[in-house]
């Protein structure tokens, strides 16, 4: 039988990336953590953990068991909710961890109706770019992850898509607005420009292309916010790349403009929500996925432009 406390610190500690960070989330002494699992080595007649260059990381093994143990609070958690169920209630936690770029959508009508229509469930978001939240979902911190331009990986699962392409996103006034010839990465680059941060999926795809054309875009402004990329560039004072729906109001008052560019990574790049495969999800975080893929216009349909043709 696995001792079921040695297996909540081994879980803290693929979390918070240390035993001294893992025992103080658990409320006890370092030296109680330790101890516990040296005690499940010894037991199993493995290795746990191991020294790396940022912290005490787990190997292999102790993966393994982290996941064993995400699985069963998933499950427990699955059950209770069902139980629940059965006496008409719908309860518990729902955790999201969401790209900036979706808030808008998210907040303005699905979450609220969700939450008023389910008093008894509480929603914690956590906002993140797609490395920090596929981390997230991994580590069982999210139930859901709503994500843009995620990478292929086999560990999540995908309950919505979209195609929502990168444009480029302008003042009303600047002189790219009134072009109607595709714009090169060359011209592009001549321009001062706003850009997220590389554990952006956005950017990582911006910096592929990039590369293959052989054009190093220097950020003015280089932030982890698409609200401060979307105040930049109504300022006037450069432009930046992100999807049409980010900044549909700004687009629909005439303040902003979206210019499609040309390229096949650019054109198909998707929005999703996603969840850890096999993991058993709670009656409201079920809910809550039907409500989102419902009601957000990011996942209601393709990108509008490509509506439009």
């Amino acid at each position: 039988m696995l001792n079921t406390r040695a297996l909540f610190y081994l879980s803290a500690i693929n979390r918070r990336g240390s035993l001294r960070r893992a025992a103080s989330m658990s409320g006890v002494d370092v030296s109680t953590v330790s101890r516990k699992i040296r005690q499940l080595e010894e037991i199993l007649d493995v290795t746990l953990l191991e020294r790396g260059a940022s912290g005490t990381i787990l190997t292999e093994a102790g993966r393994l068991l982290a996941q064993h143990h995400h699985k069963q609070e998933a499950s427990e958690a699955a059950i209770l909710s069902h139980l629940n169920e059965l006496q008409g209630v719908v309860a518990g936690w729902v955790r999201i961890a969401v790209g900036e770029g979706f808030v808008s959508d998210l907040m303005l009508e699905p979450l609220g109706e969700f939450m008023a229509e389910n008093p008894g469930v509480k929603v914690e978001i956590s906002v993140s770019g797609v490395d920090e939240a596929t981390d997230l979902l991994k580590s069982g911190d999210v139930d859901l992850a709503i994500l843009y331009a995620p990478p292929v990986d086999h560990m999540l699962e995908c309950h919505a898509e979209t195609i929502q392409p990168i444009d480029l996103i302008v003042p009303a006034d600047h002189p790219f607005s009134r072009i109607t010839q595709p714009l090169s990465f060359q011209e592009i680059a001549k321009h001062p420009i706003g850009l997220m941060d590389p554990s952006f999926g956005l950017r990582q795809m911006l910096d592929a292309v990039a590369h293959q054309q052989r054009v190093v875009f220097e950020a003015q402004l280089l932030t982890n916010s698409v609200n401060v990329l979307r105040h930049y560039v109504c300022s006037g004072r450069g432009i930046t790349f992100m999807p049409e729906l980010t900044v549909a109001q700004e687009i629909s008052a005439g303040t902003l403009v979206a210019i499609p560019l040309e390229h096949n990574i650019f054109s198909s790049t998707r929005a999703q929500i996603a969840s850890l495969v096999d993991r058993e999800r709670t009656i409201a975080t079920q809910c809550c996925l039907d409500y989102l893929r419902a009601k957000m216009r990011f996942f209601n349909a393709d990108a509008p432009r490509l509506i439009r043709r």
